[in-house]
C-alpha cells in the first residue's frame, strides 16, 4: 500500500470552478487520480534516462567535499573556491536558461544556481526534468547572490538517484503523527528538527560513555535472550531457542549479569542496549527501550546519587551548552544541588499520611480505602506507601529530586537500612514529575536474596505477573562473594526527552512500536 502526501498540494490536484459542486467522494477520487499521473510521469522520466544510458541507480558514488552547514560557517574562506555537495532537491525554480534549486543534506539546505551557460544543455535539459525528492551531486564554485543568499554556482550536475515517490507539501510538512512514526524517512526529509533531535540523541549516548569512561568503568554486553528475565519488575516477552528446544525469554533488565560481573572483580561495569518489557504503549513506555546501568563495587546508594547528579550535569553542559534546560514552559535547573527525600517524608508532605504512625498492613489498606487507593489483597503495607506515592506525588516532582528509602516489599534485590529493616537503601530521580533512574545499595547477602525472591515467587502466584523469579546462578554468585556495591538504571529515553523538550517516547524513537496496519506490512 502506497501511504502518499498530496493532500494539501492544490497545485497537483487540478482544481476548478465546478470543483465547488463535487463530492468529498468524487474530490478524493479526483486527487488520487492525479496522483496516480505524477507517479506515473515519475517512472517515465526514470526509463527515458536509462533508455540513454543515464540510469542514476547505476551511479556507484559521489565525492563530496563540503556539506551545507560547514560552507555557511566557513563562507569568507570558501568564497569563490570550488565545492562538491550532494543530497535531495527539497525546491526548484525553473527561469528559462537559469534556475534555482535548494539542496538538503545532513547538516541543512544550501542553494544552488544551475545556469544553462555552465553547466551544458543536455544537462540543463535534464535538470529541468527533475523533481522535488531527487537526490543529486553538485559542483560549482561559492559565491553570494544579488539578495545576499550564499549558494553554489553549478558548473556539473548530476543524478544520484530518482526519487518515485511524492513528498508532502513543503508548507503544511508532515504534520500526520501516524505516518511520521510509520515512515520516520519520510519525517527525517520534511521536519528539520526531527533529524536534530536523534542527533543530539546520539551526541547524549556518546556523552555518557564518555563521562563513564573518565569515571574508570568498563563497558560490556551481557545476553539479550535469558532463561529468567530477571531484575525488574515487568512482564517478559518469551520465545523459543530450535537449536535448544528451549523457551527462552528476552530480557528486561541488565542487572543481574552485571552484578555477576562485579562477583567476577571487574568492579566497575556499564552496558547501554536494548531491554524488552510486554506492556502497554503511551507517552512514557515503548515495549522496547533503550537502558543504561552500572555497578560501581564499594560503594552505595548515595555515591550512586552523587554520580548521577553528576553526570546529568555533565552530559546537559556538553550537549545543550547549559545545566539548564527548558522542558515545555518550565526552567529544569540541574546546575544546583538535587532534593533529597525520603518516600515516607514525600507521603507525608504531598497526600497527608504518615506511614511511620501506621503500624501494619491492616491500617494501611484502612487509610487506602479512605483516599480511593486501589490495591491488592496480596498487597502489604510497603506496597500500599508505594501506591500512595504514585497517587499523591510522583506528578509534584519536576525539579530534580531524589526519593530515597523505598518499602521493602518492592525492592526485592536491594539492601535493608541497617537502621530500619522495613525500608531499603534505594532511591529514585525524578524530573519533570517522571521517574528518570532508579538506583540500590545492592543485596550482596545470598541468603536474604533467596528469602526475596520466594516472597517474589509467592507473589506471582498471588497473581502478579510482574513478579521476579529466583535465579539459582545468581545466588550462587552471591554465595562466592560480592563485594559492597553501588547501581543504577538510566532510562536513556526519557533523558533524550527531557535534553531534546520532547513530550512523548516515541518521538525520541527512531522507530517506535506500532500497530501492523491491516494485519500485515504495508
Amino acid at each position: 500500500m502506497i501511504l502518499c502526501f498530496l493532500s494539501n498540494r492544490t497545485s497537483h490536484n487540478k482544481v476548478t470552478e465546478s470543483e465547488g459542486n463535487m463530492s468529498e467522494q468524487q474530490k478524493n477520487s479526483a486527487t488520487e487520480q492525479d496522483i496516480n499521473q505524477l507517479l506515473k510521469i515519475r517512472r517515465e522520466k526514470l526509463a527515458d534516462l536509462q533508455e540513454r544510458g543515464k540510469d542514476p541507480f547505476q551511479v556507484m558514488k559521489y565525492d563530496m567535499t563540503h556539506h551545507s552547514k560547514e560552507i555557511f560557517e566557513n563562507f569568507d574562506v570558501l568564497k569563490g573556491k570550488v565545492v562538491s555537495v550532494a543530497g535531495r532537491i527539497m525546491a526548484k525554480r525553473v527561469m528559462g536558461k537559469a534556475s534555482f534549486c535548494h539542496i538538503q543534506d545532513l547538516q541543512g539546505k544550501i542553494q544552488a544556481y544551475v545556469a544553462r551557460d555552465n553547466i551544458g544543455e543536455e544537462s540543463y535539459a535534464d535538470f529541468k526534468k527533475y523533481d522535488v525528492g531527487d537526490i543529486v551531486g553538485i559542483k560549482g564554485e561559492v559565491f553570494e547572490t544579488k539578495t545576499g543568499e550564499k549558494s553554489i554556482h553549478a558548473s556539473e550536475i548530476l543524478l544520484l538517484s530518482k526519487s518515485l515517490q511524492i513528498l508532502p507539501e513543503k508548507y503544511h510538512g508532515l504534520t500526520n503523527t501516524d505516518i511520521r512514526y510509520r515512515q520516520r524517512y519520510t519525517d527525517l526529509i520534511m521536519n528539520e528538527e526531527v533529524k536534530e533531535t536523534f542527533v543530539k540523541r546520539s551526541k547524549i549516548i556518546s556523552s555518557i560513555r564518555r563521562f563513564l569512561d573518565g569515571q574508570g568503568f568498563i563497558e560490556v554486553e551481557t545476553p539479550m535472550l535469558v532463561s529468567n528475565a530477571g531484575g525488574a519488575a515487568a512482564r517478559p516477552f518469551e520465545t523459543h531457542y530450535n537449536a535448544l528446544d528451549e523457551d527462552v525469554k528476552l530480557r528486561i533488565s541488565l542487572e543481574l549479569y552485571l552484578k555477576r560481573l562485579i562477583v567476577g572483580g571487574l568492579e566497575r561495569v556499564y552496558e547501554i542496549g536494548r531491554v524488552f518489557r510486554n506492556e502497554g504503549l503511551d507517552t512514557r513506555h515503548n515495549p522496547e527501550f533503550t537502558l543504561m546501568e552500572l555497578y560501581q563495587a564499594y560503594t552505595d546508594y548515595i555515591g550512586m546519587m552523587d554520580l548521577t547528579e553528576t553526570m546529568f550535569r555533565h552530559v546537559a553542559k556538553e550537549v545543550n551548552g547549559s545545566a539548564i534546560v527548558t522542558y515545555g514552559e518550565v526552567k529544569i535547573n540541574l546546575e544546583k544541588p538535587f532534593e533529597r527525600i525520603t518516600m515516607v517524608e514525600a507521603v507525608k508532605q504531598y497526600a497527608g499520611v504518615d506511614f511511620e504512625q501506621i503500624e501494619n498492613t491492616e491500617e494501611a489498606k484502612k487509610i487506602a480505602d479512605e483516599k480511593g487507593i486501589h490495591y491488592e489483597e496480596r498487597h502489604k503495607k510497603g506496597d500500599i506507601l508505594s501506591l500512595f506515592f504514585e497517587e499523591f506525588v510522583e506528578e509534584h516532582l519536576v525539579q530534580p529530586t531524589f526519593v530515597m528509602d523505598h518499602p521493602v516489599e518492592v525492592s526485592p534485590l536491594t539492601k535493608r537500612k541497617p537502621s530500619n529493616p522495613d525500608y531499603v537503601e534505594r532511591f529514585e530521580l525524578f524530573i519533570t514529575g517522571r521517574e528518570m533512574c532508579n538506583a540500590y545499595s545492592e543485596l550482596n547477602d545470598p541468603i536474604d536474596q533467596r528469602q526475596r525472591f520466594a516472597a517474589q515467587e509467592e507473589a506471582f502466584a498471588a497473581g502478579d505477573e510482574e513478579a521476579n523469579h529466583t535465579d539459582e546462578d545468581f545466588l550462587n554468585a552471591l554465595e562466592i562473594g560480592m563485594p559492597p556495591t553501588g547501581g543504577i538504571g538510566y532510562g536513556i529515553d526519557r533523558l533524550v526527552m527531557l535534553l531534546t523538550n520532547q513530550p512523548a517516547i516515541r518521538d525520541v524513537l527512531l522507530f517506535p512500536t506500532m500497530k501492523t496496519l491491516g494485519g500485515k506490512d504495508q
